[in-house]
């Protein structure tokens, strides 16, 4: 009997829990839809994007997987004070990133981030990276490949190096899923079936493409003494 009531129990704290965060996700996307934010990004999937016409149309990223991509403590900061991600403005090499992201109120900057972090990709699985300093994953990440070549990252005595054609990966191991990037490099197409980045599948083994995922999330800044 005992363990009858435990189980009713702690069934029903479930039920509560998850009636709350669908309740949370359903207030953040009423103020997601408010906010105009679906202007620039839209966050049912599967992937739209046909043609290249499709992608250089968009105004902004595709926010459909942004729960399984993005870390929650990191976007709940980011939408209150968002700062540029990308060095230049979004699908132009040219022009610099003016960062003028729109900022949301602390009300309504958390519901909108549970919004969000419910919007996940069943091609991402949970458990497989785990943030390391990764020398392997280096020397893809920086001479093989090199992903330094359009990606920005904290080299030796704290110089940002890399390009700037693609998003800034500094910090990236606070900001990305560590799961999430090894699933970009492995199913390209889920995520970006149109895109600038050279498509690694075939050139890269999938142990290489997890030193390189390893790697990237390890980019997290020094914890103080």
């Amino acid at each position: 009997m005992k363990a009858l009531l435990t189980m009713t129990f702690g069934a029903a704290i479930l039920v509560a829990t998850t009636g709350q965060a669908l309740a949370d996700a359903a207030a953040g996307k009423a103020v997601f839809d408010a906010k105009g934010c679906a202007d620039c990004h839209y966050t049912e999937g599967p992937a739209r994007e046909k043609i290249i016409d499709d992608q250089l149309a968009k105004k902004g990223p595709e926010l459909w997987y942004a729960g399984s991509k993005f870390q929650k403590d990191w976007l709940s900061g980011w939408l209150v004070d968002p700062k540029p991600i990308r060095p230049m403005k979004f699908n132009d090499l040219m022009v610099e990133n003016p960062g003028d992201h729109p900022k949301l109120g602390g009300g309504d900057a958390g519901p909108v981030r549970d919004f969000l972090m419910s919007l996940t990709s069943k091609d991402v699985k949970a458990g497989k990276v785990k943030p390391k300093k990764n020398p392997k994953g280096r020397q893809i990440f920086a001479k093989k490949m090199p992903c330094s070549g359009c990606h920005e990252y904290v080299g030796r005595k704290k110089k940002i190096m890399g390009g700037r054609s693609g998003p800034s990966l500094v910090e990236a191991g606070i900001r990305l899923n560590p799961d999430w990037i090894l699933a970009y490099l492995q199913k390209p197409k889920v995520f970006k079936p149109v895109k600038m980045m050279p498509v690694f599948v075939g050139l890269l083994s999938d142990k290489d493409m997890l030193n390189v995922s390893r790697y990237v999330a390890n980019f997290k800044p020094k914890k103080k003494k």
